[in-house]
């Protein structure tokens, strides 16, 4: 039955290695797509607080993660485990920059579309439609004159 347990520990603690594996590749491609270099990460460790009794008053289990050039810091302490918080801290300042750089392909392309709206050049039709509409206005304003005696 010892036997049994030590593989099964075994096991489980080599599934978590491969599993840590995969995701540090996973992030490093996320990493290289959005230009972040590793070296201007900083990760600290703070003891956290809440659920979790004896382990997160002892242990240094939040992790905040800081990128210095864009001075974007995002804080995980959901966990009781330091791993799965620096897990999650990472998967929370990617999207994070994930987000920011969308809004600013979609500002950018707001801004393409505008300037193209504001070149294109009005239709004989709707040209013909304004010069009706200021003409009506035009006479409407004459009606309002003073009244001859």
């Amino acid at each position: 039955m010892g036997l049994s347990r030590s593989r099964s520990a075994l096991n489980h603690s080599l599934v978590k290695q491969q599993a840590s594996h995969e995701t540090q590749c996973m992030f490093d491609e996320r990493m290289v797509q959005l230009g972040i270099r590793p070296e201007d990460l900083v990760e600290t460790f703070a003891r956290s607080s809440g659920p979790g009794g004896q382990n997160v008053n002892k242990v240094s289990t939040a992790v905040t993660l800081l990128h210095r050039p864009s001075g974007l810091r995002v804080v995980a302490s959901d966990s009781r485990s330091q791993f799965a918080n620096r897990k999650l801290a990472m998967e929370r300042l990617l999207d994070e920059f994930e987000r920011r750089e969308g809004l600013h392909r979609q500002s950018q392309l707001a801004e393409l579309s505008k300037a193209r709206r504001q070149r294109a050049k009005r239709s004989r039709g709707t040209k013909r439609k304004l010069v009706e509409s200021k003409r009506r206005r035009g006479e409407t304003k004459r009606m309002r004159g003073k009244v001859s005696q």
